[in-house]
């Protein structure tokens, strides 16, 4: 393959979106490919921080870093310029936007003569248009399909859910799942005082995290006396305590902060992953490569993932079921089912397999522009 030049746009440098970004660029430069990253200024912290300056060090076309605001507003301009301007600088064949703020700076941006691609992890589709801030940005999407060149889904969820909320892509379109790197499969051992649950990801309404504190006070009541740990940061936070005081659960749950994933999972024996609303969450495909069994809900790629054990997954939204199969987890393990989904990992969401497709759709695209 012909090595490309290739720009990253992200807003903010945290969660999954992050992760996907930071795996492509490496694997992309490790293939001999120029890449470059940019990246909101404000957000991510010095975990972000730290990652985005070690990046920087094997990136061609190095790191910048812009001020990007969540809702739409002035701040926009002066991020889609800056975009721009690297573009030009760059001279690119690849403009890759991800998330719904990433995708529009990048569509709006590229130069004629790079193709632009989008991925939207989520973003505007979690919208619809019973909000008026819904309509707004589904409304943005139909207008920036006109302006792209390749839709990338990292799972048929999204794929599916774009279609249903925006339209069929005139552009081409692939789906491409996202991956976990060899390492990511030695197996994270609980410590000898872990808590029965753990929890990973953003303390918001979203994912759920209300549901596993009443689900495990609901089991409590029950003369089962499960203990969790909820690890991460996010404007529910102090909601979140506030709750677990309530119910009694002061001492049942610690709430430690953010921290990176494998590091959380030795916190719990088994990983709650309670969502609402999801597309295909990382923190699910590191859970099963380290080897730790798993309650799901059945949202977004989630039964992509588990696939032929996607019958464990539970209704989202349902504190009953959620506690019925917390005490299953907690009180029969099965052994099994947690080596098989561990395995099919290892076999279809690798970091290698992702990065082979999402360079293969580039060339398609590129061809397909310029042919």
């Amino acid at each position: 393959m012909t090595p490309l030049r290739i720009l990253h746009v992200l807003r903010a440098p945290v969660g999954g979106l992050f992760r996907y970004v930071v795996d492509l660029a490496r694997e992309q430069t490790a293939r001999g490919h120029a890449v470059g990253v940019v990246a909101d200024a404000a957000t991510g912290g010095e975990r972000a921080e730290a990652i985005l300056v070690d990046l920087a060090q094997n990136l061609e076309l190095g790191v910048s870093r812009v001020p990007m605001s969540r809702q739409i507003g002035v701040l926009d301009i002066a991020a889609v310029r800056h975009v721009a301007a690297r573009a030009r600088e760059t001279r690119l064949d690849v403009l890759h936007g991800h998330g719904a703020k990433g995708g529009a700076y990048a569509r709006l941006a590229a130069p004629h003569d790079a193709i632009r691609v989008y991925t939207p992890h989520g973003g505007s589709l979690h919208y619809d248009t019973s909000s008026i801030v819904g309509l707004l940005y589904l409304t943005l999407e139909k207008v920036l399909a006109r302006r792209t060149d390749l839709f990338l889904f990292e799972s048929n969820f999204g794929r599916d859910a774009f279609i249903r909320k925006v339209g069929q892509p005139v552009a081409m379109e692939r789906m491409v799942h996202n991956g976990v790197a060899p390492a990511e499969f030695e197996p994270v051992a609980p410590w000898p005082d872990a808590r029965d649950i753990v929890f990973v990801g953003e303390l918001r309404r979203l994912k759920g995290v209300d549901l596993v504190i009443e689900a495990i006070a609901r089991l409590r009541d029950e003369s089962l006396p499960l203990t969790a740990t909820i690890v991460g940061a996010g404007p529910d936070a102090e909601a979140f305590r506030a709750l677990a005081a309530a119910r009694g659960l002061t001492g049942a749950l610690a709430f430690p902060g953010a921290m990176p994933a494998r590091e959380a999972f030795a916190y719990g024996r088994v990983l709650c992953m309670p969502s609402r609303a999801e597309s295909l969450p990382y923190v699910v495909l590191e859970a099963a490569a380290a080897g730790l069994p798993l309650v799901a809900t059945r949202v977004g790629g989630m039964a992509e993932i588990f696939g032929e054990a996607s019958h464990r997954l539970v209704p989202p939204d349902d504190v009953a079921a959620l506690a019925q199969a917390l005490r299953a987890a907690a009180t029969q393990p099965n052994v099994a089912t947690t080596a098989a989904l561990r395995e099919r990992v290892r076999r279809h969401f690798s970091v290698s397999a992702m990065a082979d497709g999402v360079l293969a759709a580039y060339c398609h695209a590129i061809a397909r522009r310029r042919g």
